[in-house]
């Protein structure tokens, strides 16, 4: 099987402008986002099969359920909403599809993935659903499933096993029936292109994983996703095929804060960095429709007194005050540098990719990686198009 080629929002892509937001840590727990659950039940815990092993099948279904119940809800659909979303990027493990005897995972999660289909249909929502994490983890972290080993490719069964849940997702929202709310399904997110991981499996992976899901659905304009896999968006641009086949789309997260280098820059350096990624992005989105399916707008600087930032994440100087501080305390100085990048990035977003989904909808103490929080706190803008600092990227 092969890729369909030159799908894009012009032309090709039927779609309206996705903004969206990613729900984490709701069906695939990550710890850093909600360190309170896992204080509660099992401090030791480091990601969600650990979790779940800790507590046993029993204890840890009360404890997912009461979870999976508030963490998310259909007040926040209408919150984002109101908010300028119109997209939900829903991660989900494996094993609400597939689970089998020695995993530690319990059931669940499925039903509540239907129940936030139906939140975002009633608010006139799109859904993307997104297979997070797969038999034997694609890149050994915790938004996985389980942190550490990586044997998605290098034990027997673990890729045909995947591709019979991608089955089961596509034919359940591919159907007819949830033509008007599913418009993407991911087919895995940030398979890692180091360690266990060849790229020609994956490569081959994204091959028959398109052609399995296309012959389950019955919903034509489905959007079938790939992440780039860590590799040049160049490198995913060039395949071939019948226009019957169908949309594919590719998936790129662009953070700055990971790298080494990301970590030298002062804002200033940020927003340079931000508005560099636009060329392309433009040139990629102009064969295949391309997402920002994370971001966040978590930098690591310091503020000083003067105005200016620096790189870091503490400081000395009398008046000077770090991103790495408690929200609450930041100065409306911090703030608009929080908001400044954030622009930055979202005029590149708008201007050369169909679509974005920020990185995530809330956490607990993370709020440069909230987006609820900084809409309600003025670092992310609202209405979404407003502009504090416009034209940074000279669009």
């Amino acid at each position: 099987m092969v890729f369909v080629q030159a799908k894009t929002l012009a032309p090709g892509y039927n779609r309206e402008m996705i903004r969206g937001v990613n729900i984490g840590s709701w069906l695939v727990l990550e710890k850093w986002m909600c360190p309170s659950l896992f204080d509660t039940y099992a401090s030791s815990a480091v990601d969600e099969w650990t979790f779940t092993e800790t507590l046993g099948k029993d204890a840890a279904y009360t404890a997912l359920q009461s979870h999976w119940s508030s963490w998310f809800t259909k007040d926040d659909v209408v919150s984002l909403k109101g908010m300028g979303i119109n997209a939900l990027r829903i991660p989900v493990g494996y094993w609400s599809f597939d689970l089998q005897d020695g995993e530690p995972y319990v059931w669940g999660a499925q039903d509540w993935l239907d129940t936030a289909i139906e939140w975002a249909r009633e608010e006139g929502l799109y859904v993307w659903v997104d297979l997070h994490g797969v038999p034997g983890s694609q890149n050994g972290f915790d938004n996985s499933g389980r942190s550490g080993p990586m044997d998605w490719q290098t034990v027997d069964g673990n890729i045909a096993r995947t591709h019979s849940v991608l089955k089961t997702i596509a034919k359940k929202y591919g159907a007819s029936s949830y033509a008007d709310v599913v418009i993407g399904i991911q087919l895995v997110n940030e398979p890692a292109s180091w360690g266990n991981n060849s790229n020609d499996i994956t490569r081959d992976f994204y091959n028959d994983g398109y052609g399995n899901v296309w012959a389950e659905i019955e919903n034509g304009n489905m959007m079938v996703v790939i992440h780039d896999n860590f590799l040049p968006l160049s490198d995913w641009t060039n395949f071939q095929g019948p226009p019957a086949a169908g949309n594919l789309g590719i998936d790129t997260h662009i953070y700055q804060v990971f790298a080494e280098s990301d970590n030298t820059l002062n804002q200033d350096g940020h927003v340079a960095l931000a508005c560099s990624k636009g060329d392309l992005l433009a040139a990629a989105n102009a064969i295949v429709p391309v997402f920002t399916g994370e971001w966040s707008g978590s930098t690591n600087i310091c503020l000083l007194a003067d105005g200016s930032t620096i790189a870091g994440t503490s400081c000395s100087e009398d008046g000077c005050q770090c991103e790495s501080a408690d929200s609450r305390t930041w100065s409306a100085g911090l703030i608009a540098q929080l908001r400044r990048f954030n622009e930055a990035q979202m005029d590149v977003w708008e201007e050369t990719t169909s679509g974005y989904f920020f990185w995530n909808f809330k956490t607990e103490h993370a709020p440069a990686w909230d987006f609820m929080k900084g809409a309600q706190n003025g670092w992310i803008p609202q209405p979404l198009s407003d502009r504090q600092f416009p034209g940074q990227c000279g669009y």
